[in-house]
């Protein structure tokens, strides 16, 4: 049967009426050298079969049905896959212009959602590969597995067995989107229907055996997913509440063992002193507008993946909370951030997670803009490769993530690889004019942080 979009891509997907809430990621790999390319279209290729998605397009299906993944017949790996000489003087700041653009384009939607373009000539050396992908074909844990499969653990070229011959599909008929369109809504039905079947009379025989205990936990898990979809009416910051469709990317780098000892020195994890760094960079941005700032809103990701789940696959939900930005001691913030957060991932409304999207996709676009043009930032910290990797025999020497702001004023991604963080900036530049203004100050947020290793 045709493989239809999760609720919660499919959300993601019908948001993107607004192109401020585009869900479109844009990441650099940094090598040392130019690095075979036939090897690399080889492996780009590989993946292209062995990972149905990457060889499919987003189809829009019969109401009440969300869209649906079908082959892409005129698939053209050359299409997906480019290269280029570096611009300008081949510097890294050049290359974020390239991003930048990459990030701010959207997907010709009649073909599948990624591309690869490889920069050669870099100032240094070097060269780069900028990918960008729909955040519907993966999310950040998934990239990092398939990134595996791109990259090897040598810089060996070594001849590789035949994969697995091209998929042929033939040209869908527009009869086959209603009837499996019809099969998916009648499959839906029948789950909800074996559901109540099986869940109502557990229901009714708990409130007899425990009333109390039963209304408490049902109570319980209604304001969990209230806390989940709540509607916010303004954004937490009087000065970065302006949204529009101009980017600004940036980086920058943090050594992971100083950051992972001043989480631990004050009970909590390296997301923690990630999160707390990015707000206090927002702290002193603020301060230096003379804006007294408390709490404001973040939108984080957490991840839904097991071991069970297929590589690659969008397998996050994004929770929504306030966090301490106008606390000024970095320790105390790490631990406020810290407990915030472990409550966050005990929520009793993560399991239903795709019900809540399949409920939301009815709410009209314009409400669910304006809640998420209200999330003041984004902050996600993704697990990366912990040894050194090559590429088409090139060595890489790091790579930076730029998430989207799906409606914030920023999004701050933490890529790790080795044991380094790197840092993907992605701005809205209505919200945040200045950016090397904002930059510098977020710089002083993470050193404040590092600092309190002392």
């Amino acid at each position: 049967m045709t493989a239809f979009m999760r609720n919660s891509d499919a959300f993601t997907w019908a948001m993107e009426s607004d192109p401020r809430l585009r869900s479109t990621v844009v990441s650099i790999v940094l090598l040392e050298r130019a690095p075979d390319w036939d090897e690399v279209r080889a492996r780009f290729d590989l993946m292209s079969r062995t990972m149905p998605m990457f060889r499919q397009r987003v189809v829009a299906s019969p109401p009440p049905a969300p869209p649906r993944w079908e082959p892409d017949v005129d698939f053209d790996l050359d299409y997906h896959m480019r290269r280029a000489a570096a611009p300008g003087s081949g510097t890294l700041d050049d290359l974020l212009e390239m991003a930048r653009l990459a990030a701010m384009q959207d997907f010709d939607r009649a073909r599948a959602l990624w591309e690869t373009t490889l920069i050669d000539g870099l100032d240094d050396g070097g060269a780069a590969v900028i990918l960008k992908f729909h955040h519907a074909l993966t999310d950040g844990i998934g990239g990092v597995q398939i990134a595996m499969k791109l990259f090897d653990v040598s810089p060996r070229v070594d001849a590789r067995e035949p994969g697995p011959p091209e998929p042929r599909s033939p040209r869908p008929s527009w009869f086959s989107g209603y009837r499996d369109a019809w099969r998916y809504d009648r499959g839906v039905l029948g789950s909800a229907v074996t559901g109540a079947v099986t869940g109502v009379p557990r229901l009714l025989y708990d409130g007899v055996r425990r009333p109390i205990a039963t209304l408490r936990s049902a109570a319980a898990t209604a304001e969990s997913v209230y806390r989940t979809v709540r509607p916010i009416n303004r954004a937490g910051s009087p000065l970065i509440k302006e949204r529009g469709l101009i980017r600004r990317l940036g980086v920058h780098e943090i050594p992971m063992p100083q950051l992972r000892e001043a989480a631990h020195r004050h009970g909590g994890a390296l997301n923690d002193a990630f999160v707390a760094g990015v707000a206090g960079g927002l702290r002193h941005y603020h301060e230096k507008h003379d804006v007294t700032v408390g709490d404001l809103h973040l939108s984080m990701p957490i991840s839904l993946r097991t071991e069970t789940d297929a590589m690659g696959g969008n397998r996050i939900t994004l929770m929504r909370f306030d966090v301490p930005v106008g606390e000024a001691d970095p320790a105390q913030r790490i631990r406020a951030i810290h407990e915030r957060v472990s409550t966050v991932r005990q929520e009793r409304s993560l399991p239903y997670t795709q019900l809540i999207a399949g409920v939301l996709n009815l709410v009209p676009r314009w409400y669910i803009g304006s809640v998420l043009r209200h999330v003041d930032f984004l902050a996600s910290d993704v697990p990366g490769i912990p040894v050194p990797v090559f590429l088409g025999g090139a060595a890489v020497r790091g790579q930076y993530a730029f998430g989207p702001t799906i409606g914030s004023a920023v999004n701050v991604t933490l890529l790790t690889y080795v044991d380094t963080c790197f840092l993907g900036i992605d701005v809205d530049s209505a919200a945040i004019p200045d950016y090397e203004v904002f930059h510098a100050s977020l710089v002083d947020g993470f050193d404040e942080v590092l600092a309190a290793t002392m």
